[in-house]
């Protein structure tokens, strides 16, 4: 029944339509529906407008009115169910639209139409359902809504300071963890991964810089890192077990030099294993683990890489007498451990490969960096023991040998000494 008592108007009634509604098909070809002005424009601002006094030219079924809806053929169901929702008497519930697909199409043809009660049931539809691959469509399509789309981009707004960086430093915690729970590595693998998204500048900003709260909860993480991969290490060769423990744990660090230097802290990590390596390369180099454990050696290897191109780069700054410490310790053990993992012997009986090339590269780079970055003797003292070990070829220091020889040629000139052979007070550069 319709508001005077009569019997409601029906869609698609010929004898008591008074407009006519056409819309392209799915193959493009029009379609004309019999509707009622005073349906439709009770309930949409689009029809109401084009039924008003003389806004609408009379054309041809018959009908005194035809209004056209602009819209693809793609979107045709949509429109078609829009104008049976028109007909009924009241709001359809949100629970009905069945699907994200459904409510979306409808929605973008009741914004189009000012449908405003089928429009809000659909965005009470799309609030509530996880919405999977159609996400970046329904931000298309509700953009220019203005408020009343607010219950739907409330899920995706911007999170507050507070609340990212409590998720991201439990995220960190997580992936930082040294031994996490049966089943859940894939978890911590993905934890790693997320950290990074987060912290990294790609297409979009990062999601927050890591504030002093972030980097004193990172440096704790750090030092428990560290603690447990002596720890493992200590337990070697135990069991299996332990081994896996160790790589695990070295593999972890190894992740989070990775994001260290976004953070501005890659400084603390050389510090610890500058600190550390002593009764790291004590453990690897011990009578118990001397013939095996290729795949420990060889990650050990590739965070005192990373260790080593921090300082030989410039990113970290370290007094002469500590590159001198790391220089010393490191470079017999790379040097043995490059060669064993080249031979054939060892890299079939325990299924590990040689060294990247790539990696080797950074690190021969940054040792000759870091050798002509020393004082003098210092340098005399590297060189001599790289050419009596028989192990030239990694790292090779050939860059690092003729520049110190070029300087201690010249080195008497270049600082200007006088006659008498002492020593201008006065250098020039």
């Amino acid at each position: 029944m319709d508001e005077d008592g009569g019997a409601s108007p029906e869609l698609g009634d010929r004898a008591t339509s008074d407009v006519t509604v056409r819309l392209k098909n799915r193959e493009g070809r029009p379609e004309w529906y019999h509707c009622h002005a005073v349906v439709l424009s009770r309930r949409s601002r689009f029809f109401a407008e084009r039924l008003s006094v003389g806004a609408t030219p009379r054309l041809s079924l018959s009908s005194a009115a035809c209004v056209e809806i602009p819209s693809s053929g793609a979107d045709y169901d949509h429109h078609v169910r829009l104008l049976k929702l028109l007909y009924r008497s009241e709001d359809p519930p949100w629970e009905s639209w069945g699907s994200v697909a459904t409510a979306l199409g409808v929605l973008r043809a009741a914004v189009a139409l000012g449908c405003d009660c089928v429009a809000r049931s659909c965005v009470q539809y799309l609030e509530a359902m996880p919405w999977e691959e159609e996400e970046e469509e329904i931000l298309r399509t509700v953009k220019d809504m203005g408020p009343a789309a607010a219950p739907i981009l409330a899920r995706i707004q911007p999170v507050d300071h507070s609340a990212a960086k409590e998720v991201l430093i439990a995220a960190i915690h997580f992936a930082a963890a040294a031994a996490p729970a049966e089943g859940t590595n894939e978890l911590k693998i993905s934890a790693q991964e997320q950290v990074e998204y987060m912290l990294t500048e790609d297409d979009e900003a990062p999601l927050l810089m890591a504030d002093d709260d972030v980097k004193t909860e990172v440096r704790a993480d750090l030092g428990r890192m560290f603690s447990a991969l002596a720890a493992a290490m200590a337990s070697l060769p135990a069991a299996a077990e332990e081994e896996r423990r160790v790589l695990q744990a070295l593999s972890d660090l190894e992740w989070l030099c990775g994001i260290l230097p976004k953070m501005d802290l890659m400084k603390d990590f050389v510090s610890h294993w500058v600190r550390s390596s002593d009764d790291l390369l004590g453990e690897i180099q011990s009578e118990r683990l001397c013939s095996g454990f290729w795949a420990v050696k060889a990650k050990m290897v590739e965070l005192a890489g990373k260790a080593l191109e921090a300082v030989g780069y410039g990113s970290v700054v370290l007094p002469a007498p500590a590159r001198v410490r790391l220089l010393k310790g490191w470079l017999p053990f790379l040097r043995k451990t490059k060669a064993a993992l080249d031979s054939p012997a060892v890299g079939e009986e325990n299924s590990v490969q040689g060294l990247d090339s790539e990696l080797c590269q950074t690190i021969e780079g940054a040792v000759v960096s870091m050798v002509l970055a020393l004082p003098s003797n210092d340098q005399a003292e590297i060189l001599t023991d790289w050419m009596t070990t028989g192990q030239v070829n990694f790292p090779d220091l050939s860059e690092a040998f003729e520049v110190w020889c070029y300087r201690a040629k010249a080195a008497k000139r270049r600082l200007a000494v006088g006659v008498d052979g002492a020593a201008n007070p006065t250098v020039s550069l």
